[in-house]
């Protein structure tokens, strides 16, 4: 299991609305660079989720979804990354 600091909260805009917001929690152990968005980019849809776990996404949010956990008090905004990678845990998402 990765450790928080092991890890990385990378957040991607593709517009100015929450649901175009994207959140991923990257395992650097499996992927130090982090996300590559060229590769990403040029990635079959059909194969998104496959090209995502090689590039170590443990969790991938939408900001839609992200505004609801922080809604409920399950992360905070001031401390997304660590928050959310024990929410990870605790949710068996991350083992």
């Amino acid at each position: 299991m990765p450790e928080l600091h092991e890890t990385r909260l990378e957040k991607f805009p593709f517009g100015e609305q929450p649901e175009d917001v994207f959140y991923l929690l990257i395992d650097l152990k499996a992927n130090p660079e982090g996300v590559d968005l060229v590769t990403l980019s040029n990635t079959d849809p059909r194969f998104l989720d496959a090209t995502l776990n090689e590039m170590g996404c443990l969790l991938m949010l939408s900001g839609d979804e992200m505004n609801e956990l922080i809604r409920r008090g399950q992360v905070t905004e001031s401390e997304m990354h660590a928050t959310l990678f024990e929410l990870a845990k605790k949710e068996g998402i991350i083992k």
